[in-house]
């Protein structure tokens, strides 16, 4: 099956039952090891329990479904088929900093703007939370870099590198971008800083 290069996808709200077609996308970048989407799965599974009824956002439509720090999005097709998510969260013990803990496009999808798309919409529901800082970590490997190109063309900059962090010659590469505009107020709405 694949997707048109030509629907660009649509973000939305994931579900419970979204949960394997989630472990499709992981296993189907092949970035991923079976360990780290086992992690993946139990963050989403952290969020929405299994036995979990439909959230209703109508209340707080950005919040996360129960009581979890992880929030989740979903890039769906025109026909609402999952072909990306990401998960997003607080940085415990820290001023307003958030981590992009996992963002996965259907290899099939990618170039359709699922990427972007996600990535976009966790800034705009940050900076409406008044966010200071998103922060993201990858690879050095060759393989990864088209990931770290996605995220400098999208105002991201290397802000750490921790030499031989994952293997030898595998280094952590941390990447932040610095909303503007950000207050102490709740309240406070601010700009991306470019």
């Amino acid at each position: 099956m694949g997707f048109a290069p030509f629907s660009p996808p649509r973000i939305g709200e994931l579900e419970p039952a979204h949960r394997d077609r989630i472990a499709e996308i992981l296993s189907a970048t092949r970035f991923f090891n079976e360990e780290e989407i086992d992690v993946a799965l139990e963050l989403f599974d952290d969020a929405f329990p299994r036995d979990a009824r439909p959230h209703d956002r109508s209340t707080v439509p950005d919040a996360p479904p129960t009581g979890s720090s992880y929030a989740f999005l979903g890039a769906f097709t025109p026909e609402d088929q999952l072909v990306g998510y990401a998960c997003y969260g607080p940085t415990p013990e820290t001023d307003r900093t958030y981590d992009l803990y996992w963002i996965a496009v259907d290899p099939r999808a990618q170039g359709t703007g699922g990427g972007t798309r996600l990535l976009t919409e966790v800034e705009r529901r940050l900076q409406g939370q008044n966010a200071r800082m998103l922060v993201v970590e990858t690879s050095s490997r060759s393989e990864y870099a088209p990931t770290r190109e996605f995220y400098v063309r999208r105002g991201y900059v290397e802000a750490v590198r921790v030499r031989d962090f994952y293997a030898p010659g595998d280094d952590r590469i941390i990447f932040t971008k610095r909303f503007q505009g950000s207050s102490n107020s709740p309240t406070g709405r601010g700009a991306v800083q470019q």
